[in-house]
């Protein structure tokens, strides 16, 4: 059985406020009698009971997954937009995930979303929601650690995670007011430049920002999560190895930093033959089963591990055993703070 880190879901609670709103993000219904979830990304159409706990237990079930960790992707936009709209919607989504997480014991735990765009703010939420039921960190968005110099804003609830043992799963997704972004030209081919080569080369980024930087040193306590494999890292960390040989002769290896680095990766929408590469790259122990919480992606994912050459050891380091140690952690250190 599998534990599935990277789970895009809303649940009904969140799903209902998305129906009130006249705006993007929003729920609408269309001429042909569906639902469509309408994000500043995409234009996307739902299955009559996406907002069903009882039928996402029943595609868990049926992919092997055992246990899922509940969030919105940055890429809805959420996070970016203005306080008065991103905090009611983050609210809405922990307050409705924090529930379901408490009637379905053992199946589900949460990342919260947070309203960056006020630190203070976000602050007081991430506390709020580590004292909810199920909670075991919260999503950021991919933009702010695109350097150690973007990433030093996130400090403040850097520390409130490192205080609380926190995860943190930086998922690809945008900044609010953001003029320094990258602005890739989409004019063509815009699902693959956008969708798998800018987020790819974003993410690898981040991975650069966290594992070859003193960013995450002061904060031993939080766990870092990437998605897909951490970009492009296992494809490109030799040619980081080549020009540090021919650059900087003696100083420490991309190689080894990356190994050694706090940080997870999961291997979302990856093939076999990827996670090999991943697994001699960043080690078995560092990688977990995602999903984006669809069937597909679920199927897919156990697909790609089953492929791929690595031992059955491994194997199960992926699937499961890494997720269960990290989220035991944290649920250790929310059981001693709630006896104190």
């Amino acid at each position: 059985m599998a534990v599935d880190m990277h789970f895009h879901w809303g649940p009904k609670g969140f799903a209902d406020v998305l129906r009130q709103r006249t705006s993007k993000p929003m729920i609408r219904r269309g001429d042909d009698g569906a639902e469509y979830f309408d994000s500043f990304f995409s234009s996307n159409k739902l299955p009559p009971d996406f907002d069903s706990a009882e039928a996402r237990l029943a595609e868990m079930d049926e992919n092997g997954v055992q246990h899922a960790v509940l969030s919105i992707s940055p890429v809805t936009g959420i996070e970016a937009m203005g306080l008065q709209d991103s905090l009611p919607l983050a609210r809405a989504f922990n307050d409705a995930a924090s529930v379901v997480c408490q009637e379905h014991p053992g199946r589900f735990s949460a990342f919260a979303i947070l309203p960056i765009g006020n630190m203070s703010v976000a602050v007081t939420e991430f506390e709020r929601v580590m004292d909810l039921p199920g909670f075991v960190g919260a999503v950021l968005p991919g933009d702010g650690f695109l350097s150690q110099k973007r990433a030093e804003r996130f400090a403040p609830l850097m520390e409130v995670a490192n205080r609380r043992s926190a995860i943190f799963l930086v998922h690809y997704g945008k900044l609010p007011d953001d003029p320094e972004a990258p602005k890739p030209d989409v004019t063509d081919n815009n699902r693959n430049r956008f969708g798998t080569l800018d987020m790819q080369s974003r993410l690898s980024s981040n991975m650069v920002t966290f594992c070859m930087t003193d960013f995450l040193k002061p904060y031993p306590n939080v766990t870092v999560m990437s998605h897909n494999l951490g970009g492009n890292i296992p494809f490109e960390i030799d040619r980081m190895d080549h020009r540090t040989l021919c650059d900087t002769p003696g100083a420490v290896l991309p190689s080894a930093l990356v190994r050694n680095a706090p940080i997870l990766v999961d291997c979302n929408s990856l093939s076999g033959r990827a996670i090999e590469l991943a697994v001699e790259v960043y080690g078995a122990d560092k990688i977990v089963f995602g999903s984006d919480g669809t069937k597909f992606g679920m199927n897919w994912t156990n697909n790609a591990i089953a492929e791929a050459r690595i031992s059955d050891a491994d194997k199960r380091l992926i699937l499961e055993g890494n997720a269960k140690r990290l989220l035991g952690r944290v649920n250790q250190h929310l059981a001693a703070a709630a006896a104190e």
